[in-house]
């Protein structure tokens, strides 16, 4: 059953919320740390007493809120979605489905939705308009939190699958960053004959089992740099890999935890030359961590991490045969060459945006909603 859903938190919520921000206990920092050994903790109280005294949450849910938000059963699991019909329905209109990533949920897409669904009012074709669906992935934002085993990316791609025909998609498009990139994949792996084309704004971290020595040198080093990358900021990765409830008990206690684990991630991977407020305000940090903190999601959200460690290594081999295409933004982390996309995907489009990061849809939605209407044109019904 498909049941409209717009959440209206309950203001003893809100009481508890900041009773616990203005008494966090704060750990000592040097004077030459900054951001160099994790969350600037000068940084972070400047924005916990925000969250604490200046925030509005009531304004932020309340914009959310405008969006078209539903809730429906799939899978056995209750999963939010927004579902943005397009504008213009003169002719067959494309479905889309996005799938976001971590540390966020349909809130990374919140900023492109009218740009895709609405074309017209935003100075492009309206012909171009879509039928937006942006999920939560299970145990983010407003879906279900898993009680049993955290879904892996192929069982959400199938879940996705599922949603598209409760809404009465037979053929659709995907397109995903983060973890979304690894859902859009197995969407067109598992699905090619509902997927019309992928379109992914990375191509995850590698891997490959095979001979370098096979490798182009561009592929070398790729395969180098994202090592090198790992090696200095894959911590998270491996601790929400291995032993994410650990971490859970503290980031489900402190709201203040909560926030240094989230912001962190949000300036070093975004598009900011380390300013972070110069790619999000602080109402929109503190959009995306109220909703993990309402939600109590951080642990949840984690354990996709544990699950995807455990996706068979034959599943990595397999090879995307649906049109792909990609998107490089110029700030985000650890961009693969093409010819190492070529050997995953049937790549019929890459480009790379001067500006944004791994948030793109995000830190540049106007940029990022025309990459999809561009690489999505051939693909779109014709009657």
């Amino acid at each position: 059953m498909v049941e409209p859903f717009a959440p209206h938190t309950d203001p003893a919520a809100i009481e508890d919320l900041r009773a616990r921000l203005r008494a966090t206990r704060w750990p000592d920092a040097p004077e030459y740390a900054g951001w160099s050994l994790g969350t600037d903790v000068h940084y972070l109280r400047d924005l916990v007493a925000y969250w604490a005294d200046g925030f509005d949450w009531p304004a932020q849910e309340a914009a959310l809120n405008r969006l078209p938000r539903f809730r429906a059963t799939v899978g056995g699991l209750g999963i939010h979605y927004v579902h943005a019909r397009a504008a213009t329905r003169e002719g067959p209109v494309l479905p889309l489905v996005l799938s976001h990533g971590w540390p966020d949920s349909f809130w990374r897409y919140s900023k492109v939705i009218p740009l895709l669904a609405d074309p017209g009012a935003h100075g492009a074709d309206p012909a171009d308009a879509f039928d937006v669906v942006v999920p939560d992935i299970p145990g983010y934002g407003y879906s279900d939190r898993p009680t049993g085993p955290s879904p892996d990316n192929v069982a959400v791609a199938a879940l996705w699958a599922e949603l598209m025909t409760v809404l009465g998609y037979e053929r659709f498009g995907a397109a995903g960053g983060d973890l979304g990139s690894g859902v859009s994949r197995y969407l067109g792996l598992d699905f090619p004959d509902r997927v019309v084309a992928v379109h992914r704004t990375d191509g995850g971290l590698p891997r490959f089992a095979g001979d370098p020595a096979d490798l182009a040198p561009e592929e070398r080093a790729f395969l180098a740099e994202a090592a090198a990358w790992t090696a200095a900021e894959g911590a998270y990765g491996h601790l929400h890999s291995t032993k994410p409830q650990t971490a859970a008990v503290g980031l489900t206690d402190s709201p203040a935890g909560l926030a240094a684990w989230i912001v962190e991630k949000l300036r070093d991977w975004s598009d900011c030359g380390g300013d972070v407020e110069s790619r999000f305000t602080k109402d929109e940090i503190l959009t995306d961590v109220t909703i993990y903190w309402l939600t109590g999601t951080i642990g949840s959200s984690m354990r996709t991490y544990a699950a995807n460690a455990a996706i068979p290594a034959e599943q990595h081999a397999r090879r995307v045969e649906v049109p792909s295409g990609f998107s490089l933004f110029a700030g985000d982390v650890v961009r693969p060459p093409r010819a190492w996309l070529e050997r995953t995907a049937d790549v019929v489009r890459v480009t790379e945006p001067a500006s944004g990061g791994h948030f793109a849809p995000f830190e540049e939605p106007e940029l990022y909603a025309r990459e999809l209407r561009d690489f999505f044109r051939p693909y779109r019904p014709t009657a």
